[in-house]
């Protein structure tokens, strides 16, 4: 059936309603005359006559009875599924394939990823925790939370909020350390590279701008939590988040060095296909994170 005559029933459906060609006109804001030029084409199109007229009222004809059975459940089926676009693009549905890396088990984010499946109970999650960043188009992946400074991609990208980190070393490690300690004798010390950040901006020389921190690496890691337990091990310092830390610098395991120097933090980026439709699962996911977690 073509487009043409799927409108040409509608408008014989709503003339029935109303009961005049006037009257269906103002309701579908077409003038009498284009409404009565449709019915007339549909009934020369059929072969055969589907309205009795009169200058009082309209009356259908058995062939048009036979037809408005079918105009009610073409138009039924019609409301049927734009009510259910309506409702799927209000209540979101779907599965989301997210990577995190591996630090993340151990962050608040968790949470307000969970809040958000609380929230549309037709969303599900998958989360694969891993320090290899992935190929988002190849692997099939929607979102990736990404750890530290952005490169220049094809992908759409939202920093979702920053995360404080400071240098770390055991009380162990530093029994045989001195007291006083200054950037430049930490600079010889044993340290645990975090190879995704390495050692960026990690401390600054005020007098000697054109001087870059580089410590030799004694282990180059991809995980900090691995950092973590190489540290808590006494094999040297490093820079971890504070959210992995906090507790054993709470409880005097671990000591940070030199506090008083400014240490970038780490943004977390949402990363996403640049092909995700505008208001789609996807965005929203994103959009939700980046509220609840700086409301």
């Amino acid at each position: 059936m073509m487009l043409n005559q799927l409108r040409q029933i509608a408008i014989f459906a709503k003339t029935v309603e109303h009961g005049s060609f006037r009257a269906a006109a103002d309701v579908l804001h077409l003038s009498p005359s284009v409404v009565s030029h449709h019915i007339a084409k549909l009934e020369e199109e059929l072969g055969v006559a589907l309205l009795y007229r009169s200058t009082r009222k309209l009356s259908l004809t058995s062939d048009g009875e036979a037809l408005l059975v079918s105009a009610h459940a073409m138009i039924d089926a019609a409301e049927d599924f734009f009510s259910v676009a309506t409702n799927q693009s209000t209540q979101l549905m779907g599965e989301l394939s997210i990577t995190l890396p591996a630090v993340m088990q151990q962050s608040e984010l968790l949470n307000h990823m969970g809040s958000f499946t609380k929230l549309h109970s037709n969303v599900s999650l998958k989360l694969d925790f891993s320090d290899t960043r992935a190929n988002l188009i190849e692997s099939g992946v929607d979102v990736a939370i990404r750890m530290g400074w952005l490169e220049d991609s094809g992908l759409k990208a939202r920093k979702l909020y920053e995360v404080e980190r400071h240098v770390v070393a055991s009380a162990e490690y530093l029994k045989n350390k001195p007291n006083k300690i200054t950037v430049d004798e930490v600079e010889t010390w044993d340290w645990i590279e975090f190879t995704p950040v390495g050692f960026i901006n990690l401390f600054n020389f005020p007098k000697e701008p054109k001087r870059v921190f580089k410590p030799k690496s004694k282990i180059r890691v991809n995980s900090a939590l691995a950092m973590h337990q190489l540290i808590s091990n006494n094999n040297g310092l490093g820079a971890l988040p504070d959210f992995i830390a906090e507790k054993e610098v709470a409880n005097g395991e671990f000591e940070i060095i030199l506090p008083k120097e400014n240490i970038p933090s780490l943004g977390v980026y949402a990363v996403w296909p640049a092909n995700a439709p505008v208001g789609g699962l996807t965005s929203q996911f994103v959009e939700y994170l980046k509220v609840s977690i700086n409301a």
